[in-house]
């Protein structure tokens, strides 16, 4: 019976392992880019405990124990540079120099939260110079209008679908703009910002639907807004960032291509994961909510804030523009064979998606 028990164990952790590597887009598949730290743990746990109550002489036992030294390490892989463990991708500011700062307040607030206080007083406390709501609505919108005194500058999308968005600026905004990239009912929102320096940062605003059994079946949707927004990215090489809830772990596949088709990177790696999902259990939590940035700027301070009410912590993040753009780069920065396959098989679904939506039968 213990034998068959690690067994049934093993196999699961294989499956867990193998299946991910498809570019198959279905949710369930999909979600197990999530758990990597979790598998990390378990591999450890049932190899250790393989050692210690099976013969460690028998094949079967060496078997299990090889087969969890493999899931260990590869699931480890993954997260290691989300550890500070691993070298940091992007420096930190040697200098505190306020001119040149530009700081934002991530936040998905969840839309049943009836504690607006709580988010208003946080800003009180942080004073960002970008604060960024989702899951905000005409309701969460009446709330925070008294924030206008301090932050004039606003692009309001209230929606009754958990996917509002909100964005509330203390710096000029121009060329703002609401788009629906991919579906009727999931917006972003597009601005550059006018910073104190003189330079005009692009700044992106998202928040696509996850795959699950309640939202879309396949990651399908989420990938594609995120292919499409890296696209755009891609040959711009002034200063840029993008922030929100992407729906994804800052390790999959799919975050990895959008990190290396846009050329942006990512000021967590080397500092930790600050997983912001699930903020009411700390046994399921990953890093779902995201800051994003160009080699224009070094790290002053990240941040994960709670925020009472919400399902989500908040990303509080503080950057500082360089004069002279930072040497350092993202990892693993070469669009490789494996990502065209994928963003194409993505491009594709989606297209046919959309053929579907206009010529329904």
């Amino acid at each position: 019976m213990l034998i068959t028990a690690y067994w049934v164990l093993t196999c699961l952790m294989i499956s867990a392992t193998v299946l991910p590597l498809s570019h198959m887009g279905a949710w369930w598949i999909r979600d197990l880019d999530f758990p990597r730290l979790h598998f990390v743990i378990i591999s450890f746990i049932v190899g250790i405990a393989a050692c210690l109550t099976l013969d460690i002489s028998h094949i079967y036992t060496k078997l299990i124990i090889a087969i969890h030294i493999i899931c260990f390490s590869y699931h480890a892989y993954w997260i290691l540079p989300y550890t500070i463990f691993f070298p940091k991708s992007v420096a930190k500011s040697k200098y505190d120099n306020t001119k040149n700062s530009i700081s934002l307040f991530s936040s998905n607030v969840l839309t049943p939260n009836k504690n607006t206080q709580a988010l208003k007083d946080l800003i009180a406390e942080y004073k960002p110079n970008i604060l960024v709501t989702l899951e905000t609505d005409k309701r969460w919108q009446a709330a925070l209008d008294e924030l206008k005194v301090d932050y004039p500058y606003t692009v309001a999308c209230p929606q009754d679908n958990l996917y509002g968005m909100h964005v509330y600026s203390n710096l000029p905004l121009e060329n703002t703009r609401i788009e629906f990239l991919i579906e009727d009912n999931i917006p972003s929102i597009h601005a550059c910002i006018k910073h104190p320096s003189g330079a005009k940062i692009r700044a992106h605003f998202l928040h696509p639907a996850p795959p699950s059994p309640t939202e879309n079946a396949s990651s399908s949707e989420r990938d594609a807004e995120l292919i499409v927004v890296a696209k755009s990215l891609a040959s711009d090489d002034g200063p840029i960032i993008v922030t929100g809830d992407l729906n994804d772990v800052a390790w999959s596949k799919s975050t990895q291509i959008f990190r290396r088709l846009s050329n942006l990177q990512d000021p967590r790696i080397g500092r930790g994961m600050f997983n912001t999902f699930h903020a009411d259990h700390w046994f399921l939590r990953w890093p779902l909510d995201h800051i994003f940035h160009s080699k224009h700027f070094t790290v002053e301070e990240i941040k994960r804030v709670y925020l009472e009410g919400s399902d989500h912590f908040a990303l509080y993040s503080r950057l500082q523009l360089e004069v002279n753009p930072n040497e350092s780069t993202p990892i693993n920065t070469e669009v490789t064979e494996d990502d065209r396959e994928l963003i194409k098989r993505r491009e594709t679904e989606q297209n046919s998606a959309n053929k579907k939506v206009h010529n329904p039968t």
